[in-house]
């Protein structure tokens, strides 16, 4: 599929990997969790492969790697409840402190509204992390509406928050273009109606992103103004 900018009212712009590299905070809270109650630390390499998908996946994830294998369901259960009520006190405290907005997103965030895109962030990482995340790094300004994990009965990758959040800006999907990093994005923008680019950098889950079925790539948010204008980005 050709894009242009020139086809579109709006844009929905995932969070952690396509706008800021979280992945620091997320080692960190999830460190200080996991020594909380007792279990090993996990690394970047480790964690790197699980986020996208929200908090309670990546800390069942997590323990699923550090917890001891016999444990009952009903062990297991009790311990994600501690675990996620200690991952949560830890976020909330380290939330920024060891991330960093990546290269060519300002600049491409201020390329979308020249073009008079109205601007959307959705994120599965939960509205109470997002919102100061965004104010921290600078970025919140650009968006008319930030939706969290929780901010709707599904996650991505179901289409249902990219629906709802079109309706908030007052667009439809196809003239809505959606940009993340991972594959919960494009499943959930193919399933919605939405056109989609991706970026090549970010976590996708561990898997190559280029894999994935996408309209388009940029290697930077910046490139994104370039849609419609070169046969490179695809």
């Amino acid at each position: 599929m050709s894009l242009n900018l020139a086809n579109f009212d709006a844009a929905i712009v995932d969070l952690d990997g396509t706008m800021v590299d979280t992945l620091g905070d997320f080692v960190a809270s999830l460190n200080a969790m996991l020594e909380d109650i007792d279990l090993p630390a996990v690394d970047a390499g480790v964690v790197g492969a699980m986020v996208g998908k929200g908090s309670e996946h990546l800390i069942r994830s997590v323990l699923r790697h550090a917890a001891p294998p016999a444990l009952s369901a009903a062990e297991a259960e009790a311990l994600y409840e501690r675990a996620f009520a200690q991952y949560q006190r830890h976020y909330l405290a380290i939330n920024g402190r060891h991330s960093d907005v990546y290269p060519g997103v300002v600049e491409g965030l201020r390329a979308l509204q020249a073009r008079g895109l109205k601007l959307a962030c959705l994120t599965n990482k939960p509205t109470a992390f997002a919102m100061p995340l965004l104010a921290a790094k600078g970025l919140d300004g650009f968006f008319a509406h930030v939706f969290g994990g929780d901010a709707f009965d599904r996650k991505k990758p179901d289409p249902l928050p990219l629906l709802k959040t079109c309706e908030a800006l007052g667009t439809s999907p196809a003239r809505t273009l959606m940009i993340g990093d991972s594959s919960n994005d494009a499943q959930a923008a193919r399933a919605a109606g939405c056109p989609v680019v991706l970026v090549s950098y970010g976590y996708n889950h561990g898997e190559p992103v280029r894999d994935v079925d996408a309209d388009a790539f940029v290697d930077a948010l910046a490139d994104i103004s370039d849609l419609g204008a070169t046969d490179a980005l695809g």
